[in-house]
């Protein structure tokens, strides 16, 4: 059996951030990055007994911390009784093994964290799949830690016996035979999603898909804007799994509002590829708006963060690179600061409060204008019998013009870019 990196069963922690002195940590904030990781742990009801920033010139390849730092934090594992330490930095499979034996307690690092988090949180088949899935590609490259006793092997087979296998090369083997499943498992999973979105194309809506932070008051906009009442509170990933839901804009159109998962720093990256699929819905959308909490101190950097996950996606061929021009960015929590020097008179800026509703309405204008603007003017040739391709336009656009002949229907309408291509690719005209 392998062991697990879960910490739910730990009563006390200790949260250590390693922090390189000689990096401007891309202008982050050493207090902040404490408090985002105190966060993390706080949000899988661990007691954290105590919290250290440790300042760090160069990093040990064997240890991670020097031989000082490791002596106090042994005091202080003593003294408070410490069953967990949490590591605020990506360990080598190495560095967690030698920090267990010198510490004598369980070590994990941020990685480990927080996929614990997301296997806390998934509810859909296809987020539980994915974090078991991310779950077993980290676990394979510790399966070091959990064994001491690799030199025994199980007897081989066939006539020549040999020397069999050891039972970290079977504990491997297993772990890549479930990995293997999981995504074959996850791969029907995405070709339902796909007919699912293949299913959205056709329909009338256009799609408006929220990002942003973790913790920046995404899920408490989206219900404030549908009536919803999905899973909202002020703790980091309080929700994983997208949800979709109606609404009218003014001008009586309709569209279908997404909430994905929250972005963080130093995602890790097995979450990245796992939750790809998830991801893809933003690449489906018409307007996206990335949610910023403007009264959290490091609200730039978070900005930085999302869009360097997007212009990832952008890299591997899932979201159009021009994704910036069709987005508008929320700054949320505006009850909380002064925050008209930051919009400024820029057109892609809304400041709101998704908790009280302030300035809601002109969101929802500025949605509903960005969809009018970005609408092109174009003719087609209907072929008279082609009922479900004028429909379809109907259904879609504004329709300005019609000239109705004996064997073509022409006709004008405004159409935007998404839902041309869509029409060019289900019907040849």
């Amino acid at each position: 059996m392998i062991e697990s990196d879960s910490v739910k069963s730990s009563n006390f922690a200790a949260v250590i951030v390693p922090w390189d002195v000689n990096l401007k940590q891309n202008d982050r904030n050493s207090e902040s990055r404490l408090d985002e990781i105190v966060g993390l742990v706080s949000s899988i009801k661990i007691d954290i007994v105590y919290r250290e920033i440790i300042n760090i010139r160069s990093f040990r390849s064997s240890t991670l911390i020097g031989r000082g730092n490791i002596e106090n934090l042994k005091s202080v594992i003593i003294e408070k009784k410490i069953q967990v330490v949490v590591f605020d930095a990506r360990l080598s499979p190495i560095q967690q093994r030698n920090l267990e034996k010198e510490l004598n307690c369980k070590v994990i690092d941020r990685t480990a964290l927080i996929l614990d988090i997301f296997g806390e949180r998934a509810q859909t088949r296809e987020g539980v799949l994915q974090v078991e899935l991310a779950h077993l590609q980290y676990q394979r490259s510790r399966l070091v830690r959990s064994w001491t006793h690799l030199e025994r092997q199980r007897g081989g087979f066939g006539f020549m016996g040999g020397p069999g296998e050891t039972q970290i090369e079977a504990d491997r083997r297993l772990i890549d035979e479930r990995i293997t499943r999981l995504k074959k498992d996850l791969e029907q999973v995405r070709r339902t999603r796909g007919l699912h979105r293949k299913a959205r194309r056709k329909a009338p809506f256009p799609i408006v898909a929220l990002v942003g932070y973790t913790n920046a008051g995404k899920s408490t906009l989206f219900n404030h804007l549908t009536g919803a009442s999905v899973h909202a509170q002020d703790q980091l990933f309080a929700t994983l799994d997208p949800t979709m839901r109606k609404i009218d804009l003014p001008s009586g159109k309709t569209v279908i509002l997404s909430d994905t998962v929250g972005f963080i720093s130093d995602l890790p990256t097995e979450l990245i590829a796992a939750f790809r699929a998830t991801l893809e819905e933003i690449s489906e959308a018409d307007i996206i708006l990335h949610v910023r909490d403007i009264s959290h101190p490091e609200t730039r950097q978070q900005q930085q963060d999302v869009s360097s996950v997007l212009d990832m996606m952008v890299k591997d061929d899932v979201l159009s690179e021009n994704w910036r021009s069709s987005t508008i960015e929320i700054l949320n929590k505006i009850d909380l600061v002064d925050y008209t020097e930051l919009t400024g008179k820029n057109d892609n800026i809304v400041g709101v409060s998704a908790l009280t509703g302030q300035n809601l309405p002109s969101l929802i204008s500025k949605i509903d204008q960005r969809l009018q603007c970005s609408m092109e003017k174009l003719t087609y040739a209907i072929d008279i019998v082609d009922g479900s391709a004028l429909a379809w336009l109907y259904d879609h656009g504004e329709i300005l013009e019609r000239h109705d002949s004996e064997k073509i229907i022409q006709i004008t309408l405004l159409l935007s870019p998404i839902d041309r291509a869509r029409f060019e690719q289900l019907y040849t005209y």
